[in-house]
């Protein structure tokens, strides 16, 4: 856990959580992409993996690694704890669907525990109006929903989402409202891809006047910072529709 140390040598708490969260993520830069890392077969652990990050484990380190930096408590159990708070429903661990798959809910859930708000609205996005099933409709790319009492977990919370109001900022919005967002706000990518609701995720960092997207990269295989400013990064994936922004508390 040397990301750890190295925060407990470094007196942080002073800062705003936003600034934390950046001095924090850009340490991660380079870090190697890894994909899948928390599908693991038989029964849902607390999965720790440092070395190798997809979008959403980068984030979620980003956002405990800061919280505990904070509060200057960097002790590994202090880790583990605030790792299960945010990755799963209600801060509990509790089976495969306990775990909050979609972003949306993920954003949501850490909402409602007083770790983030979520600013989409306010800063001038609008409804996000998508039927959420993805994992109910693709089973078979989940070997976990073979099991029956998760796969109606998992749609009982895709119902539960498809009730609650949504918003985003559709990308041609993006750069005409990019002054609204902050460098350590957390960037959610919704998409066009049918029933499902964020494709990919990081953080906002501010370049040259220009709000660029830190994140781990699918493509660069790495932890790094968009080359484009986010409108243009979006704009060049025809799959990508928008953002979801939430700012920490």
């Amino acid at each position: 856990m040397a990301h750890l140390n190295s925060l407990a040598d470094h007196q942080l708490g002073d800062l705003k959580i936003t600034d934390i969260a950046l001095e924090v993520g850009t340490r991660f830069l380079a870090t190697p992409y890894e994909a899948g890392t928390l599908e693991k077969e038989g029964d849902e652990k607390l999965v720790i993996h440092l070395n190798g990050l997809d979008c959403t484990t980068f984030l979620e380190n980003v956002v405990v690694m800061s919280r505990l930096a904070r509060i200057d408590q960097c002790e590994f159990e202090d880790f583990l704890a605030e790792l299960e708070h945010i990755r799963y429903r209600n801060g509990e661990m509790n089976g495969y669907a306990s775990r909050l798959h979609y972003f949306s809910e993920w954003l949501w859930d850490n909402e409602q525990k007083g770790i983030l708000e979520d600013i989409t609205e306010d800063i001038g996005g609008q409804l996000y109006d998508k039927k959420i099933d993805f994992m109910s409709t693709h089973r078979s790319a989940y070997p976990a929903l073979s099991n029956d009492s998760f796969y109606q977990k998992i749609q009982q919370v895709e119902e539960k989402l498809n009730q609650q109001k949504r918003y985003f900022i559709p990308k041609n919005k993006v750069a005409d409202l990019e002054k609204n967002i902050q460098s350590g706000d957390l960037i959610a990518i919704t998409t066009s891809i049918g029933g499902l609701d964020v494709s990919h995720t990081g953080m906002a960092i501010l370049e040259n006047g220009r709000i660029h997207l830190l994140h781990a990269s699918s493509s660069s295989k790495k932890v790094e910072v968009s080359s484009k400013p986010l409108s243009d990064y979006l704009m060049g994936n025809k799959s990508q529709s928008g953002i979801m922004v939430a700012r920490l508390k």
